[in-house]
């Protein structure tokens, strides 16, 4: 039943965001997500295709998708381009600040070079368990979409973005959480709601970039605070 390729890519790059604490390699995987995203949706064809590209017929919904994964993952990888930098923050005049800004870079510097820990991933691996016995048996308990695919392909993004959230540890992980929830928001209106034209696909687009913009701003609040963007420095303070 779930032997398409975009699905099974759905829910590999789902997992791997949930998983891994590199925010490198997931912002790559969402990307990576949001394409195969897009494939699922021609593959399903909810809305007729009304493009050629390169020769294939498509959707105006499905190039929307790509080019709001493609800016979703830019406005991330910026942000933490941005904001994981180290700067001389001894030579700062700021001396109600210089301790707490002193002892987070080097919190930050000890976190890069830290080696593996098989603690850090025990949480998000049975957290991973937990979502994939929910999406195989949640869409034959509950089925909601027109077909099991689709149950199982929202099932996994909403499980994946929601214990991304209970797990994170970072604001960009915060982000992707959020991200992944909206995207099966996404996929399920567009499942259910046969014929209701681009425009409306294209207004949960733009809240999709927005939800990103908002997440580099508040990345970029945390950063200017505490000079990192770990969760847990936060909560100490």
């Amino acid at each position: 039943m779930f032997t398409s390729l975009p699905l099974i890519g759905i829910a590999l790059t789902a997992a791997l965001v949930l998983l891994l604490r590199d925010w490198r390699i997931t912002v790559v995987t969402l990307l990576l997500n949001y394409v195969f995203l897009a494939l699922f949706l021609a593959q399903q064809q909810f809305i007729a295709p009304d493009q050629v590209l390169f020769g294939v017929a498509i959707s105006t919904t499905v190039l929307v998708k790509l080019v709001t994964g493609l800016a979703v993952a830019l406005i991330l990888g910026i942000t933490g381009l941005t904001f994981n930098r180290d700067y001389n923050l001894e030579d700062l005049d700021e001396f109600s600040l210089a301790e707490l800004r002193r002892a987070a870079r080097r919190a930050q510097r000890l976190r890069g070079s830290e080696p593996f820990r098989f603690s850090d991933y025990v949480l998000p691996f049975w957290s991973l368990v937990l979502a994939l016995l929910a999406c195989l048996t949640l869409p034959r308990i509950y089925p909601i979409a027109p077909n099991p695919q689709v149950d199982f392909a929202w099932y996994v993004l909403a499980f994946a973005g929601m214990l991304s959230l209970a797990t994170a540890s970072d604001m960009l992980k915060v982000g992707l959480g959020l991200l992944l929830c909206t995207s099966s928001i996404d996929l399920l209106y567009t499942a259910l709601a046969r014929g209701v034209g681009v425009i409306p696909l294209a207004l949960l687009s733009l809240v999709t970039i927005l939800l990103a913009l908002a997440v580099a701003y508040l990345s970029g609040l945390l950063y200017g605070r505490l000079k990192t963007l770990d969760l847990a420095e936060l909560y100490r303070r």
